[in-house]
């Protein structure tokens, strides 16, 4: 028996009034998904439990089978382990976003134009890090390089206690002044983002990137506190062997700390220009590799909710149908017997461009217990077929037992 997760981050939404009220699972062409979905079992699951913020930190250890209550030490820990870096009891890792304000003169009155600094590849990243490193590192501040806008802080002997550090992608288009933190322990931290624009503004890379009619990474943002963590192992948790394969590296954090594979696929960039067959060839190898379940995750449904991106969403959902899918399903079907689950994580809605705890609609095919599921897969359809999961933890047991 072979297991295939297909996790679509963010793909839930609510009625687009520029999709004539529908959500993007409702538009999107998808007829692989759809054709599993009418043999499969379809519901809702509730990924982010009550009093917990929804992101994808929260909801994929859910869906992995971890509870966050137990293991979630923050978000950056898990995506530090990811890219490397060795945390002290002591250390606290924080998200180093690279983001684009705008030109005020005073910090607290730039608005958030783009969280993802319009994208930034990770070479020119990189090059904003070692600058950012070397004016700013230190004993206390170690920078390190992660992919595109998403980078890490590593403060020794920090703490958590920081007030509120917003997630940029929660307030796009939106005046920072108040969604800076005023707590004491966070006003090196605050500081350093403020320096940082004078720093930025006319980098090189900045340069470079405004010439073209690119939005430059003019301040870094640091969000996502947390601490060391660790958690189960996968394979003795449910006795198979598993991998992750995935742009970002807060799964493959969460994969490196469960002890599951992580392989790396060239070209991948958590947005619709990600090696899409690349990864679902990688899978195949991770079967062929003696692999029971990989966990494929794809990033672009998510980052075209918070760009407000209603049409690249749609087509996201049906460039994973397209190109991934298939590729998956004729390995699947010529080895025997497979289950395959496919579900978001988390709502991203389009018209508030952020994250939503909502439960959202799954699927689980079975090779050898077909159901009789719904004609086409969506939040509304999955909602009528009467099934609901309540505690998104239990949902990697159902699945492997189905």
């Amino acid at each position: 028996m072979k297991y295939a997760i297909v996790l679509y981050d963010g793909m839930a939404d609510y009625p687009v009034p520029a999709l004539n009220g529908k959500t993007p699972m409702e538009v999107a062409d998808k007829p692989n998904f759809d054709a599993l979905a009418k043999k499969a079992e379809v519901g809702l699951v509730k990924t982010v439990a009550d009093g917990l913020k929804p992101g994808s930190d929260i909801a994929n250890l859910s869906v992995l089978g971890y509870d966050p209550k137990l293991y979630h030490k923050g978000r950056s820990p898990l995506e530090a382990a990811n890219i490397g870096v060795s945390m002290a009891a002591d250390d606290v890792a924080l998200r180093c976003n690279l983001v684009t304000l705008s030109d005020e003169e005073n910090y607290e009155d730039k608005t958030m134009i783009d969280y993802s600094a319009g994208d930034i590849s990770s070479a020119e990243a990189a090059e904003i890090i070692k600058t950012v490193s070397e004016h700013f590192g230190n004993d206390v501040f170690n920078f390190y390089n992660g992919v595109s806008y998403r980078h890490c802080l590593i403060v020794h002997g920090g703490t958590t206690e920081l007030g509120k550090m917003t997630p940029p992608h929660d307030i796009s288009k939106r005046v920072i002044g108040p969604y800076l933190s005023d707590h004491k322990n966070a006003e090196k931290l605050i500081a350093m983002m403020k320096e940082s624009y004078a720093l930025l503004k006319d980098h090189p890379v900045n340069k470079k990137r405004v010439a073209k009619g690119k939005l430059p990474a003019n301040s870094v943002w640091f969000w996502g506190e947390g601490t060391c963590t660790t958690l189960p192992s996968f394979n003795e948790l449910y006795g198979l062997k598993g991998s992750i394969i995935t742009a970002v590296d807060l799964l493959g954090g969460i994969g490196f700390l469960a002890k599951m594979n992580t392989p790396k696929v060239d070209g991948v960039t958590g947005y619709l220009d990600t090696n899409f067959v690349g990864k679902a060839e990688a899978a195949v190898e991770e079967w062929k590799n003696g692999q029971d379940l990989v966990y494929l995750h794809f990033e672009a449904p998510d980052e075209c909710g918070h760009r407000n991106e209603p049409e690249n969403k749609v087509k996201a959902i049906e460039m994973i149908d397209s190109l991934v899918l298939p590729v998956l399903l004729d390995y699947l079907k010529a080895q025997g017997d497979y289950k395959i689950m496919i579900l978001p994580d988390h709502p991203t809605p389009i018209v508030t461009m952020t994250h939503a705890s909502d439960p959202v609609p799954y699927m689980i095919y079975s090779s050898k217990c077909e159901k009789n599921g719904v004609d086409s897969i969506n939040e509304n359809s999955a909602k009528e077929t009467g099934i609901y999961l309540s505690d998104g933890t239990k949902l990697m047991q159902k699945f492997i037992d189905f």
